[in-house]
């Protein structure tokens, strides 16, 4: 009992004085998020765009049923998000795993086997009678964390599971992209598909007409050669844009799990490109920073990080338990009687002495925690830097758009003037299918202009990280950036 009272105070005095191993985590003072320039607004004057909240579900601004459905679809089946989605359960299983480590333990121990032991291995020089044995026991210990180890682990595997749940969330709002612009890609070529298919008409109503003046003794073979070799190079677009159709539809089709035949109805159909009849909601610089998956990612990386140095110190200390047995050894008839029974209790000690590299296991982790500071400081600064060119890119979609809007207006007017003119007479061929073929580019750049545009919208809405929220709730031991 002696013996038991010094084991019950040592194992006191080791409690009172436990302290956690490695640094506490907090966000470093010099990281970038902390920049105030980067805290801001994001936009200039002439951006086309407002300081508002981005909505989670930004997709919905387009105001398209058929859209709404093909994202939800994707959200439902894609396999890109089921990959997440077991990545993140993965890493859940693994704090659990974190969390069971240390504390109590038990295990139970039953066997019988028929024996021949040796007698000299007892001392004894006559041959041991071979006999039935059985072993019954149980036993239970409980390790204490009295540096903080175990806790640090705990902390490690929480931080990489709020990074695993991140980088889910970033796979959410790809997919999201990703899908409205198959949308877009499809309709923006049925679209110009149909433009092309007006001009090439109108080129053979040109050919015709100049058919019937060289008939008529108003025009030459040449003339009429050279409509005609417009006409066959519009027809030769056709199937461009049929090809971007199909593409599109492919996409849709992967992103979407699903075959062709199956994807909701009028996608195939769509013949006008959506459009946010509203000027684009941006946030500033902060609400970027605390939105954008990808930096909560980085940042959680930082704070497993900086928890693996408390678990790679924790291994200079000795490991300290405390235990109970109870069971009964011997003959199987004789199992349970008071001469077969044996029990123990007491505290356990062990201790590798640290001359196997964890010293250096030390300098490893603290060289990790430096490494992922540098990767969340680069992952701030990118996510700056591609949402103000998303907007520098979109600003100036938008410029081109609205001049080509111009010239799509003067080339229509200009090209139905000089035709009545050659009509009447007093304009040349040339000067006739020059206009009409001025008309026909000017349409096409701006059919693809409207295309940019709304590609340009797209990556806006992906560098600004919005979309993951819907849907799910943030962890409350998350720590915000």
């Amino acid at each position: 009992m002696k013996a038991v009272r010094l084991a019950a105070v040592g194992l006191g005095l080791l409690l009172s004085g436990c302290q956690m191993v490695g640094p506490d985590y907090h966000l470093p003072k010099d990281a970038a998020l902390q920049r105030s320039d980067l805290q801001g607004e994001l936009a200039g004057e002439g951006a086309n765009v407002v300081s508002a909240p981005v909505p989670s579900d930004w997709w919905k601004l387009y105001q398209d049923p058929t859209l709404n459905e093909l994202v939800r679809e994707a959200m439902a089946s894609n396999t890109n998000l089921r990959v997440a989605a077991a990545n993140l359960a993965r890493a859940r299983a693994q704090i659990e795993q974190a969390e069971s480590a240390g504390g109590w333990s038990a295990s139970v121990k039953a066997g019988a086997q028929r024996i021949q032991e040796s007698g000299e291995a007892f001392l004894l020089a006559d041959k041991v009678p071979v006999a039935n044995v059985g072993d019954l026991g149980i036993s239970t210990s409980y390790q204490f964390d009295l540096w903080g180890t175990l806790k640090r682990g705990i902390e490690a595997a929480q931080a990489n599971a709020d990074a695993t749940q991140a980088a889910a969330d970033t796979a959410r709002i790809t997919v999201v992209a990703d899908v409205v612009r198959a949308y877009v890609q499809v309709c923006a070529a049925n679209e110009e598909l149909g433009i092309a298919n007006e001009s090439l008409k109108l080129q053979a109503q040109t050919t015709a007409l100049t058919q019937r003046l060289r008939d008529a003794g108003r025009g030459d073979e040449t003339q009429v050669t050279r409509s005609e070799t417009q006409v066959k190079s519009l027809r030769a677009q056709l199937p461009r844009y049929e090809a971007e159709r199909q593409a599109g539809l492919f996409r849709l089709s992967m992103l979407l799990a699903k075959p062709l035949d199956q994807l909701p109805a009028h996608v195939a159909t769509c013949a006008e490109l959506p459009h946010i009849a509203q000027l684009l909601p941006v946030g500033d610089g902060a609400t970027l920073l605390k939105r954008r998956p990808d930096v909560r990612q980085a940042e959680r990386h930082l704070a497993a990080a900086t928890a693996e140095i408390g678990v790679a110190t924790g291994s200079l200390y000795p490991d300290i338990s405390i235990g109970a047995s109870i069971g009964t050894v011997g003959m199987i008839d004789n199992l349970g009687k008071p001469a077969a029974n044996r029990w123990g209790f007491g505290p356990l000690l062990s201790w590798t002495i640290p001359t196997n590299g964890s010293r250096a296991r030390i300098r490893e982790a603290e060289a990790a925690t430096q490494g992922a500071l540098a990767t969340f400081d680069g992952v701030v600064l990118n996510a700056v830097r591609e949402t103000q060119t998303s907007l520098v890119q979109y600003t100036a979609a938008l410029q081109r758009r609205d001049a080509l809007a111009e010239a799509d207006a003067s080339a229509k007017t200009a090209a139905d003037q000089t035709h009545q003119f050659f009509s009447a007479g007093r304009e040349s061929f040339l000067s006739d299918l020059q206009a009409t073929r001025t008309y026909t580019d000017v349409r096409a750049q701006l059919a693809a202009a409207n295309t940019q545009v709304a590609m340009s919208q797209i990556d806006l809405f992906l560098a600004l990280g919005g979309g993951w929220e819907s849907g799910r709730v943030q962890p409350s031991n998350t720590a915000e950036p």
